[in-house]
């Protein structure tokens, strides 16, 4: 390919010249394509080690000019035909024209422009993609796709040159990180090691230094440890495998997130060398980075950020950090932690000005917002150009309209798989009558607690004053600090938190904290609309939420009402109804509640969105993955902080138990509802450190105890009867009852510990806790947890299907791995159907994967005993189409594990049984047998009515006796009952049940028959037997034939016409098969006398009619092979091709049909046929092919081309 111009020092250091004139030289590598030996040993080395972009082209042309020392490569070839093509074109094109300059330098300059322009037309011709991916980095690209057998699908993120250790020898190569493979490359003196790892399969990745291992990265999977080592850059290296790895638990988590990650943004700019995903990933993680920081919605997307100072206004000093411009924010943080963090949502901006610069306070910034504050930012390095960005996205947030939300309707691309698009929002002129919710509601306007609000009793005068005092703190601070969105938060804002928000404020505040007041101004009417649409439908999670809502806080007299149960109610189902995927989990409905307290119905939606979504992600999804992954966090942290306590503790498996409904319900359920409440105040400020580090202080304060404990059960004990005594002393509202502490208050109740003090020495001990760190702790936790749960799903499927197939345990668990990679590779390399529709995490694990028929092909080409060379992808497709018995064009792996295990471990009559029906429909579509559907028309002459005999043709399960079925007379809930019990039997069908089959029918079953007996041993033998079975089937369905239109008003029986047209050349049939006997026993007999002895290459078989497979003559001649046949070929004997004409060109009989029995009966009297279909396969040998190639490592003798495709899946 012609490639941008390079500057080349030395022309001729590894490369041997083949044809050069005045201007041009080609080139060769040295040692590629010819011999080889020891120079082409080193400098396949030294490709590897040195140069990657080398080893992708063994050909190069380079320009040249005069007496000039510096040579340009101008293109390059993997293939002498590519270069060479170049090479002409450059004698044809440029030759006589360069020969008119006098100046080298201007050759030069032209020959450069005229590459270029090349290259340019090409990319706008075709491949615009190829300007993303520019230079060596796109020769990787290719290279990578060679080595690893990946296809265009499969992008390439970066590439590193590391040493990869094998044994205690390291292999210095090039590491490839695509998007859904980490790949490796190594040759040195002909030793080659290839590796390939799937990101789904990585269950570690560590970063670490030891004596054996310099400075490493050492990747885990289930079976094996891989360890690199030796980077440039190994901080980078590191961040981007743990970024892919991510995007791959997500993928396992929830297949929607492939689609996500495979549209990525176009980036601004083109960067040489590096990959258009590198930059795209590099910001996807710093958007995440940025949105955790400021609490903002997953659509948010960062512009860009500078460093700046800001003027605080309370401490009258200029703050140094960092301002962060979004599509609909601008946001600040200080440089030092804690100092002060701004968010100004640009929807409150009402000027943006330029001030005056000065020495004092150079390039100034003013911002304004609607409540009368200004913002003054200074030092900022290109002020125009961020003026002009935020006037472009205030042009783009104009006030929008009541009820109107652009943001839902449109969602943006980056929104992840958990959030789906929200429902349609209607206007105000278009809303339906509100039945269920209506802002006159009480709790529409007010939180519960306000509207059950009691008097307060005299004795609680001290507190309800210290109440007062803390509301006066926040109001001095409003006024200090701002108040709402715009606010200062600063340490002093902290302070507050921990000393408890007064239940006046508490709504306000979350709201404010967790970012939920952002999504709430910006989607108006969302709520009431929602609530409209959701309920009165009937789903599961509704189910489980009115299972739930008298189990919500029952102690508090707010919920002791319908007007608590009814809020709680729509709360709980809106969000259902808005995220499917979630839907409802236990303890949603606890933490709801309290919200409902101190918040308005629609604030607490709001904030159960900001909790499910961000603050909290994925703990309420079907498997709480998050609460698992974070439990795992806990249970480090533990290790790290209490490795006395942790130790004891993992002999109990205590910690594992306790902290799940800790996490899950925020210390809401294990904690007196007034100490717990103080917990929520602070995770909505800090988020879930606070959660950790309360935790950690609970073991810390009963350590003594917990080490003395000998069992889980005492150990649980401690810490609840230490949870049900913390208390918080300042609250003014009545005393709560808390169920919990009631049933374990023993007769001396431990002493009682102030939850304030609690907080402060969770502070005091654990509160370096970073939030960083704990991300980097959950990305660890998130895959062993994933991983972990996908063997559990394994595990699941193989306990499910085990007694209902012929496989080992150990056989299905390979065939879950091989069915579930297939799924999950289709779905990023592309498939029929969305991933969407593939997965459904709420389905059973049996269900969860399915597969299309392009992947069923594959697969069955890879595992299936019944290899029938060109004919096996028609094979496969009929087989699918049995299996598939819900007609959704995917099956699950129960299915796919049924039809392979009847061909693996079947007996003869299941094996028949199998092949017979994938020659009937619905296996056997109308392109494939034209008559098919006609000939099942022709079935009602048979004692079964057409309609029921069409009903069992088209049914992949074995069917019933439909006869007694209709005969049945009375239907009540027994006779249901009862059918419901013998569906859930496993059935044991009769051979009576299959349909018949007409000619078109048994014409595709032999030709089937014939193809998968070409590559067997025996295949002579079995020729013979097929051909001598063929020919007696057609004498019965002959017989079967006259038998039926015996009383009919027929006067002759007519052959099939492929018979007739055979009927001259058979030398014992003068007649007698259109005689019309009266007898089917007479019928019979003369069949079975009719049919040929088959045993020499001149009988009667050589007249065998053209519906069956080709005779055993021409067979054993060896004159026709199986891959010449196609699936319209008709077999046949010697039959002229007069005869063929007018097999073609006529009706197949519709009378002529056979039975199963009859086919059975046909097959046992062949010994060869007998053996055949009775012989038990073993699929570990193909499994073991099937696998995905994991690491390869083997003596070259020669470096010829080092071409090879390596198909790793």
């Amino acid at each position: 390919m012609w490639i941008t111009p390079e500057e080349v020092l030395l022309a001729n250091a590894l490369w041997v010249s083949e044809r050069a004139n005045p201007y041009f030289i080609l080139q060769r590598r040295k040692g590629h394509g010819r011999g080889g030996g020891i120079t082409g040993l080193l400098v396949g080395t030294l490709d590897v080690v040195l140069d990657s972009s080398a080893r992708v082209a063994p050909y190069r042309i380079l320009h040249q000019t005069g007496e000039s020392q510096i040579f340009w490569n101008i293109a390059c070839g993997s293939s002498r035909k590519e270069i060479t093509e170049h090479w002409e074109w450059l004698e044809t094109n440029l030759l006589q024209t360069l020969s008119i300059f006098d100046n080298d330098d201007d050759i030069t300059t032209f020959v450069k422009g005229k590459i270029q322009g090349i290259i340019a037309e090409e990319n706008k011709s075709g491949k615009p993609q190829e300007d993303e991916d520019p230079g060596k980095f796109r020769e990787a690209e290719l290279k990578m796709r060679k080595l690893f057998g990946m296809p265009e699908e499969e992008k390439l993120v970066n590439y590193y040159p590391c040493s990869y250790w094998k044994g205690r020898v390291p292999r210095q190569g090039w590491i490839y990180l695509s998007v859904n493979h980490l790949c490796f490359y190594s040759f040195l003196l002909g030793k080659e090691v290839s590796l390939v790892v799937q990101w789904t399969d990585v269950t570690q990745l560590d970063k670490n230094a030891t004596l054996v291992f310099p400075e490493s990265i050492r990747v885990s999977t289930r079976g094996t440890e891989h360890f690199f080592s030796m980077f440039l850059n190994i901080n980078e290296t590191f961040k981007l495998m743990e970024q892919l790895a991510n995007i791959a638990m997500r993928q396992l988590l929830d297949n929607e997130s492939f689609s996500a990650d495979r549209s990525l943004p176009k980036p601004c700019k083109t960067l040489k060398n590096v990959s258009a995903l590198k930059r795209d990933l590099d910001a996807r993680a710093k958007n995440e980075r940025y949105r955790a920081l400021f609490r903002l919605t997953q659509d948010e997307r960062l512009d860009g950020h500078t460093d700046c100072t800001l003027w605080t206004p309370f401490a009258k000093m200029h703050v140094v950090g960092q301002m962060f411009v979004s599509n609909n924010y601008i946001c600040f943080a200080s440089r030092e932690e804690d100092l002060c963090q701004l968010i100004i949502p640009l929807r409150e901006v009402t000027i943006v000005e330029k001030a005056d610069s000065s020495s004092v306070l150079p390039s100034p910034l003013s911002i304004s917002t609607k409540n009368k504050m200004t913002f003054l930012f200074a030092n900022l390095k290109d002020r125009d150009f961020l003026v002009q960005r935020i006037s472009d996205f205030l042009q783009r947030t104009p006030d929008r309209p009541c009820g109107l939300n652009t943001q839902s309707e449109n969602p943006s691309p980056s929104t992840p798989p958990s959030l789906p698009p929200s429902p349609p929002v209607l206007g105000l002129g278009e809303m339906p009558q509100n039945q269920h919710y209506s802002p006159s509601l009480p709790t529409a306007k007010k939180g519960l607690l306000q509207i059950y609000q009691q008097d307060v009793p005299e004795e609680l005068g001290p507190k309800v004053t210290r109440e007062k005092m803390k509301e006066e703190s926040w109001n001095i601070h409003f006024f200090e600090f701002g108040r709402g969105v715009c606010m200062y938060r600063t340490s002093k804002t902290r302070e507050l938190v921990l000393n408890g928000i007064p239940e006046s404020l508490r709504g306000e505040l979350w709201l404010l904290f967790s970012g939920a007041q952002n999504e709430m101004a910006t989607h108006t009417g969302y709520y009431a609309s929602l609530v409209e649409q959701a309920m009165g439908k009937c789903t599961l999670a509704t189910e489980e939420i009115e299972r739930d809502l008298h189990r919500s806080m029952p102690e508090h007299h707010a919920f002791q009402n319908e007007m608590g149960i009814a809020a709680l109610r729509r709360v709980l189902t809106a969000y259902a109804y808005r995220n499917p995927t979630i839907g409802y989990c236990q303890a949603m409905n606890i933490v709801t509640s309290v919200l409902l307290l101190y918040c308005t119905e629609e604030e607490a939606f709001w904030l159960l969105v900001a909790l499910c979504e961000r603050m909290l992600p994925d703990y309420y999804n079907t498997r709480v993955v998050g609460a698992l992954v974070d439990q795992g966090v806990f249970e480090e942290l533990t290790r790290e902080c209490l490795p006395l306590l942790y130790e004891h503790m993992q002999d109990l498996g205590v910690i594992s138990t306790i902290s799940l409904s800790w996490f899950l319900t925020l210390f809401l359920s294990v904690m007196p509802f007034d100490s717990a409440v103080l917990l929520v105040d602070c995770f909505f400020y800090e988020g879930i450190k606070v959660i950790f580090q309360v935790a950690l202080a609970v073991l810390h304060a009963n350590m003594d105890q917990l080490l003395s404990c000998s069992d889980e059960g005492e150990a649980m004990t401690i810490l609840g009867r230490y949870l049900d005594n913390v208390v918080n002393k300042q609250t003014v509202s009545s005393p709560i009852p808390h169920l919990h502490a009631l049933l374990t208050s023993g007769n001396n109740p431990p002493p009682e510990i102030d939850v304030f003090e609690l907080i402060k020495a969770s502070y005091e001990k654990f509160g370096s806790l970073r939030a960083d760190v704990i991300e980097q702790m959950r990305f660890k936790q998130r895959l062993k947890v994933i991983q972990s749960l996908e063997d559990t799903a394994k595990r699941s499927v193989v306990r499910a299907i085990m007694t209902e197939s012929a496989f080992s345990i150990e056989e299905l668990e390979e065939l879950y791995v091989l069915f579930k990679a297939k799924h999950i590779m289709s779905c990023y390399w592309g498939a029929s159907s969305t991933a969407a529709e593939r997965h459904d995490p709420s389905l059973p694990y049996l269900e969860q994967y399915r597969i299309d028929s392009g992947q069923f092909t594959q697969l069955f080409s890879a595992l299936a005993p019944w290899s029938c060379g060109l004919h096996t992808n028609t094979l496969s497709s009929r087989l699918f189409r049995l299996l598939d018995q819900n007609k959704d064009s995917l099956i699950n792996f129960k299915e796919f594990v049924t039809g392979l295990s009847g061909m693996c471990h079947g007996d003869m009559t299941e094996k028949l049984k199998l092949l017979y029906r994938l020659h009937l429909p619905p296996a056997l579509c109308p392109e494939e047998a034209e008559s098919a559907l006609e000939a099942a028309q022709f079935f009602t002459d048979d004692d079964m009515p057409q309609g029921e005999e069409l009903k069992e043709a088209g049914d992949a399960l074995p069917a019933t006796d439909t006869d007694e079925r209709k005969e049945e007379k009375p239907k009540d809930y027994k006779y249901y009952l009862r059918m419901w019990a013998k569906e859930k039997e496993p059935k044991k069908e009769s051979i009576k049940d299959l349909p018949r089959m007409n000619q078109e029918q048994f014409i595709e079953m032999c030709k089937t028959l014939y193809n998968m007996f070409s590559e067997d041993p025996m295949e002579q033998e079995l020729y013979h037997g097929i051909a001598t079975v063929a020919s007696l089937l057609l004498r019965i369905g002959e017989v079967g034939k006259k038998f039926t239109n015996n009383g009919s008003k027929k006067t002759e029986v007519q052959l099939p016409p492929a018979v007739d047209a055979l009927q001259p050349e058979r030398e014992d049939s003068s007649g007698e098969g259109g005689s019309g006997q009266s007898l089917v026993s007479k019928a019979l007999a003369e069949a079975q006398l009719e049919t040929p002895p088959a045993t020499a290459a001149g009988s009667d078989e050589e007249a065998k009619d053209d519906t069956s497979v080709s005779s055993y003559s021409v067979v054993s001649a060896g004159s026709l092979q199986c891959e010449d046949i196609a699936d319209d070929t008709v077999l046949i004997g010697c039959a002229s091709g007069d005869a063929v004409d007018r097999r073609r060109g006529s009706v197949p009989d519709a009378d002529w049909s056979i039975t199963f029995e009859q086919v059975l009966a046909s097959f046992l009297t062949e010994t060869s046929l007998v053996d055949y279909f009775e012989k038990k396969h073993d699929i570990q040998s193909k499994i073991t092919a099937c696998k995905s190639l994991r690491a390869v490592e083997r003596q070259i003798s020669t470096s010829s081309d080092l071409d090879f495709s390596l198909n790793t899946h």
